[in-house]
């Protein structure tokens, strides 16, 4: 059995004010067939290696393509995108034949004229491969699950959890599935539900805790191999935005689409309780204050995670406004107050002017006095699962008594060690804000009494009926629309 490997994500705002250029492709990678020995620290290299791993005990000829990632902003550059997948073809015709093909993507990457980027992969490497190859895809769960990627590949496996901690067991399933229909011991058959939603659905609270256990349970039924659910990613406008549920069966398409409509259902008759309900800044800087212990506030709106700009810092003025001391801000992305601070040296007071750079979403810029504590090139800290994150050259500056910290890679926060890493000691300090939307919960959650998402302003608004959509294809879904299945 030869099995080959490839990967290319990035999700797609559509709504932000730059494109996805090579460049953002060139601050981690690309790999070139190397991901599983120079990238092993990130996901790509870790999902490589995991694949090559199992290849190797089941005594499969593993063969590694391009792996390349770049950071959620606006449409891929269309030369940049076709140069990519055209690079994955060839591999694919010229590394050839092979029995299995998997890809690591995302679900949610819109080039400048493709909405389905994924679906226009699948659909070419199923035509350079054949009907009878096993094609599989791991997908993000803040994916635009489409037909056309249910048609063209064998199986398409999410990740379940938000924060994304399982790739690599999804990554497990889909190869075990894969390649069970490369040996012809499966059948796999999908179904797609259209649960006609547009949401945000982290995984660590209720009610979503118990859906994802309720997939898992459905998983356990003779003859089904996987139960996914796409989230979908509400600031990806594209046809086929929204939430779906997808399920694959041995050969049974009518089990893919019982389970698929029970679990989607399901989904739907919790969607009023899985609206998220987060507290405005002055709001969140009371319930802070009030609390004893370690508040975490997460600055959901301006998280680069999901394509803004990380250069919003609204909620830091607030603090200061508040008088709020003894916190930690960060990680905002301004690489010229970085490369000043830089310069001025450890132990500089210097006037800076930080953030509000990019454009609307960004807001008004903070003119502020900061003395230079602290500065690492080329600092990173933890990501998801085993993988690193860069944040390129940081520093960390005082300011008013807010250890706040500047970087030059655009992130968002993943782990306590962004701030460590700089040397800022997060026991003496009782309020930790920092910028994401969720995938902070994984990390930061063992080590704070409290965790509070918080409704900023900036790029990743969470009124998903006033999203300006031009181009989903079904504008009557909740929570623009009561019950657009007629549920009740």
């Amino acid at each position: 059995m030869r099995v080959f490997v490839a990967g290319l994500i990035t999700e797609t705002n559509t709504f932000a004010p730059w494109p996805t250029g090579l460049r953002g492709f060139s601050e981690e990678g690309p790999f070139r067939g190397d991901a599983t020995t120079r990238g092993r620290d990130s996901e790509m290299g870790v999902m490589a290696c995991g694949w090559r791993d199992l290849c190797r005990a089941r005594g499969f000829e593993f063969v590694e393509g391009l792996f390349a990632f770049a950071q959620p902003s606006g449409r891929t550059v269309q030369s940049v995108y076709e140069d990519f997948r055209g690079e994955i073809l060839a591999d694919l015709r010229d590394r050839g034949p092979f029995d299995m093909v998997l890809l690591f993507l995302h679900g949610a990457m819109a080039s400048q004229d493709c909405d389905d980027c994924e679906g226009d992969i699948l659909a070419r490497v199923r035509e350079v491969v054949g009907p009878d190859v096993a094609v599989g895809a791991e997908l993000d769960p803040h994916c635009h699950l489409t037909p056309l990627m249910a048609e063209k590949a064998t199986a398409i496996v999410l990740m379940k959890e938000y924060p994304h901690t399982d790739y690599l067991e999804r990554g497990c399933e889909l190869f075990d599935i894969c390649a069970g229909a490369a040996q012809k011991t499966l059948k796999p058959v999908s179904h797609l539900f259209d649960c006609r939603m547009v949401g945000f659905y982290p995984t660590t609270t209720e009610p979503m805790r118990s859906l994802v256990e309720k997939m898992k349970a459905a998983e356990q039924r003779p003859g089904v191999l996987s139960v996914s659910f796409g989230h979908g990613f509400p600031w990806g406008d594209t046809p086929e935005t929204g939430s779906k549920v997808l399920v694959i069966a041995d050969g049974d398409a009518g089990l893919a689409g019982k389970v698929a409509a029970g679990i989607g259902h399901a989904i739907y008759d919790l969607r009023r309780e899985l609206l998220p309900r987060f507290p405005k800044t002055v709001e969140a800087i009371s319930i802070a204050r009030e609390s004893n212990g370690c508040v975490v506030l997460a600055d959901t709106a301006d998280n680069a995670g999901g394509g803004a700009p990380s250069d919003n810092v609204s909620l830091l003025k607030a603090m200061l406004d508040a008088g709020i001391r003894n916190a930690v801000f960060g990680g905002v992305w301004d690489p010229v107050a970085v490369r000043i601070c830089a310069e001025a040296g450890l132990g500089a007071t210097l006037a800076l002017r930080i953030g509000g750079k990019c454009g609307p979403a960004s807001g008004e810029p903070l003119d502020v006095r900061a003395t230079v504590m602290a500065f690492r090139a080329d600092h990173d800290q933890q990501g998801l699962g085993p993988a690193r994150s860069a944040m390129g050259d940081s520093v960390w500056v005082d300011v008013e008594g807010i250890a706040v910290v500047l970087m030059s890679t655009r992130t968002q926060i993943f782990a306590p060690d962004a701030f460590t890493g700089l040397g800022i000691d997060l026991k003496e300090h009782r309020i930790i804000a920092l910028k994401s939307s969720w995938h902070f919960q994984a990390l930061f959650g063992p080590m704070a009494d409290q965790l509070v998402a918080v409704s900023t302003p900036g790029a990743i608004q969470m009124d998903f009926a006033a999203i300006a959509y031009r181009k989903k294809r079904d504008l009557d879904y909740f929570p623009r629309k009561p019950d657009p299945l007629g549920r009740g």
